[in-house]
């Protein structure tokens, strides 16, 4: 029997609930420094968002809150959603803990409207959360519903050229469409908060074009205000990548952008 999005969408849940343990365990979360003060976002997200004190914001794909919970460190009104009932439960407990006010709700991403009526100041997701959608139109439309008029959307993800590679080899091959239709499965061990880990990785993705990307926003009545392609990643997850005089990670002969950032308004 063909495999549904619901199937697919399942193996993701189960694969990211496990995940939530070895992330919160790890150096590139680094947790106790979360709790201790240290903000988890990124220049890219502080230069294009500005000042976000008293405004309402949803995080889309929050994993277990620390992005949400920075917002909110910084007088943003924030609510996160994500797949993951083991991440949100983690990103409640962070919640409490911080004595901070966010909150968190668990669903699919692109059922997101069936869970939150508010509309919001700014709709924010980053790094690693376009490939788990199989479509991106419902996703753009999804957002526009979620954005006050003249609300800002914002991501900042990696480059698609990225998701052409195979990394499960020392030298990344070439292997997967830049516009692929088909679903892609990849089983490894590890994760890319820690590649020693021995739990096993089983994910279903989807590659999207940033033409796709920006039709999806733009057919939902969007206007897109920029986008920037950049050859540094503030992550080391790719495999061989050297880090450059600004702390930033880039492959050795910088051929292509590692990641990009859209930002874009409800008009």
């Amino acid at each position: 029997m063909e495999k549904s999005n619901q199937d697919y969408f399942k193996v993701n849940k189960s694969t990211w609930n496990e995940k939530v343990k070895v992330h919160a365990e790890s150096e590139m979360y680094d947790l106790e420094a979360f709790k201790n003060g240290k903000s988890s976002l990124m220049s890219y997200e502080l230069e294009a968002l500005g000042d976000v004190n008293g405004k309402s914001l949803l995080h889309l794909q929050c994993h277990f809150g620390q992005d949400t919970l920075s917002w909110s460190r910084l007088g943003a009104k924030c609510i996160g959603i994500d797949l993951s009932d083991a991440g949100i439960a983690l990103a409640k407990n962070l919640n409490i803990e911080l004595k901070l006010d966010s909150r968190f709700v668990c669903c699919n991403v692109l059922e997101t409207s069936k869970y939150i009526k508010a509309s919001f100041d700014i709709v924010f997701t980053s790094y690693g959360v376009i490939g788990w959608l199989p479509d991106l139109k419902p996703w753009g439309q999804m957002i526009a519903e979620r954005l006050k008029v003249g609300g800002v959307f914002y991501v900042v993800e990696f480059h698609p050229l990225v998701w052409m590679f195979d990394y499960l080899e020392d030298q990344p091959t070439m292997k997967y469409g830049y516009m692929q239709d088909e679903v892609i499965y990849e089983e490894y061990e590890g994760t890319y908060a820690n590649q020693k880990s021995k739990m096993i990785s089983k994910e279903y993705v989807w590659n999207h074009g940033l033409g796709a990307i920006i039709n999806a926003l733009t057919s939902a009545g969007l206007h897109i205000d920029f986008i920037n392609e950049y050859d540094e990643s503030p992550y080391d997850v790719l495999p061989n990548l050297e880090m450059t005089p600004s702390g930033m990670y880039a492959t050795k002969d910088r051929l292509y952008p590692l990641i990009f950032e859209l930002k874009a308004t409800k008009i």
